[in-house]
């Protein structure tokens, strides 16, 4: 049966990504005889794009500070050199045989904030690089309105269930919940496809996920903190 939407971060799994119409994938796992192959099957294949963090080696557009979760550096995103370095990915991805993008790490309003208007302008630039092909966004919220209108979709990451800070899987507190409620449904209102992505360990909380982004009308995929499931 196929599924609307799954996320793999890990490599091959041909055909276990088959079962889905998207998904996303590290754009340097998969050579364009395996997306070829996923396309072929009726797959759309979405590339990983980080935008405003960067995992790679020590390179003139990065801040001191590291995300402390993932270690990769934070970037100077109005680093002409960044948006450069960015859009040749994206261009790659796309010459390789993806057939969208998903843009991440779009949340700057808690950390650098004064970046999100260069954030907005790397965002179009990648529009105009992969145009007509599909752009899915991770977050971003506070990018929107403007955001809505350069992409195809919006994924709510972490939308019921997540991985805490005392490193399980649990469903957000009650507030937490009410507050998604309301961008899930400032989101919905928008043209854009909306997804939800969450995290869990267990059927039941694994179902909590599912029932829950069937009440806003969400698309969901559910999965580990490592996206290792599929």
């Amino acid at each position: 049966m196929t599924e609307p939407i799954g996320f793999y971060y890990g490599a091959d799994r041909l055909e276990s990504l088959a079962r889905f119409e998207m998904v996303v994938l590290q754009a340097g796992f998969y050579s364009p005889g395996e997306l070829a192959w996923l396309r072929s099957r009726g797959v759309r294949p979405l590339g990983y794009l980080t935008l405003s963090e960067d995992p790679g080696p020590q390179a003139p557009w990065h801040r001191q500070e590291r995300n402390p979760d993932w270690g990769g550096a934070y970037v100077h995103v109005g680093d002409p050199r960044w948006a450069a370095h960015v859009i040749g990915q994206a261009r790659r991805a796309m010459e390789a045989g993806f057939a969208g993008l998903f843009l991440d790490t779009l949340n700057l309003e808690s950390t650098y904030p004064e970046d999100l208007p260069h954030l907005l302008t790397l965002i179009a630039a990648i529009r105009e690089e992969a145009r007509p092909d599909y752009l899915l966004a991770n977050r971003g919220f506070a990018l929107l309105p403007r955001l809505a209108e350069l992409v195809d979709g919006v994924l709510f990451e972490s939308f019921s269930a997540r991985w805490t800070d005392e490193e399980h899987y649990a469903p957000w507190p009650d507030d937490v919940l009410e507050t998604h409620a309301s961008i899930a449904e400032k989101l919905l209102q928008l043209d854009v496809d909306v997804y939800a992505l969450d995290y869990a360990d267990s059927r039941e909380l694994a179902e909590f996920a599912h029932r829950r982004a069937r009440e806003f009308g969400l698309l969901c995929f559910v999965s580990d903190r490592a996206l290792s499931r599929i």
